[in-house]
């Protein structure tokens, strides 16, 4: 069902990345991206570490889908390539609506210990 919503998406030019995550359980992400091992270096709500994704966030706004799964697949980087008997394609847009789901930080200004 999944893969005939990101189908749709790509031919019918509609939000693919809002389609996938509104198909897909960000619950169910949340815990594919803990048993995948992705919080290792991008930290349990997708901040990302210094370390480990040069500081790079994946949440609250992740790439789009096509950019996000694109990498996902064949990363030829620091981060090794999860193919689909790796990560099932309902896991991966389960775990792109966990990102989706993760609130943006508090505004600085509005915090008032930081405002001293």
């Amino acid at each position: 069902m999944r893969m005939c919503v990101i189908i749709a998406g790509l031919v019918f030019g509609l939000n693919v990345g809002q389609e996938v995550a509104s198909a897909a359980s960000a619950e169910h992400g949340k815990t594919a991206f803990i048993q995948n091992g992705c919080w290792q270096c991008h930290g349990t709500m997708g901040q990302g570490s210094i370390m480990t994704s040069g500081g790079k966030r994946l949440a609250p706004d992740p790439l789009p889908w096509e950019t996000f799964s694109a990498f996902v697949r064949s990363s030829n980087r620091a981060m090794p390539p999860f193919s689909e008997k790796i990560l099932s394609d309902n896991d991966l847009a389960d775990i792109y609506a966990y990102l989706l789901s993760i609130p943006k930080p508090p505004d600085t200004a509005s915090i008032p210990l930081l405002k001293e």
